[in-house]
């Protein structure tokens, strides 16, 4: 049986991300991250979880991509991580705002070169005629920053998801499962703690 050991959700969430980083093979910080068009259709898929404070949690992206043209008709998204070895899951709602120039630069500088090659070179989401065009693509941006630092591009940066709904998940016996939610109506409201059926 799991029962919450703290009142604060971020708290609870630092506790069982540690849990999975100790646990996970592969990239515990592996979530799907849903968004909707203004028309309310949703899209999913999934990112790395590259920072998380008592702020949000953080991601970054091409902001022309489908999800950075979706969040900017529609700034909501949600988050979930399952970690499958730990049979727990956690799902996040709330508003996402853009990060500040300073955050991305920094965590654009903190990539490995090629990955800030890349950024430069697709331009994500949109048709691609074939792979060569990519690597062609690649091998301009690799000579046009040859021996010099890369910066990052004007539609690179990254987002912040505050969360107003943070629920807890934990398998039980005959699908008797442990949930929790924590729920708050705004960003520095105090949070509310219920279980819920499973």
């Amino acid at each position: 049986m799991f029962e919450p050991t703290t009142q604060d959700p971020f708290e609870q969430f630092r506790l069982w991300f540690a849990d999975a980083e100790a646990a996970e093979v592969n990239d515990p910080n592996a979530m799907t991250v849903a968004t909707a068009d203004s028309d309310g259709r949703p899209s999913a898929r999934i990112l790395l979880l590259k920072d998380f404070d008592d702020q949000g949690f953080v991601f970054y992206t091409n902001t022309q991509s489908h999800k950075g043209r979706e969040l900017d008709h529609n700034p909501f998204a949600a988050l979930c991580f399952h970690w499958k070895s730990l049979r727990r899951q956690v799902r996040i709602t709330g508003a996402v705002q853009p990060v500040t120039a300073e955050e991305a630069d920094a965590y654009f500088q903190s990539r490995a070169r090629g990955s800030r090659i890349g950024a430069w070179a697709s331009q994500q989401s949109r048709p691609l005629a074939d792979r060569d065009t990519l690597m062609a693509d690649v091998a301009r941006v690799e000579k046009q920053y040859e021996g010099g630092e890369v910066p990052r591009p004007p539609h690179w940066s990254g987002f912040r998801l505050v969360p107003t709904r943070i629920e807890f998940w934990h398998d039980g016996e005959f699908r008797l499962h442990d949930r929790f939610i924590f729920t708050r109506p705004q960003n520095g409201a105090p949070w509310s703690l219920q279980r819920l059926y499973p």
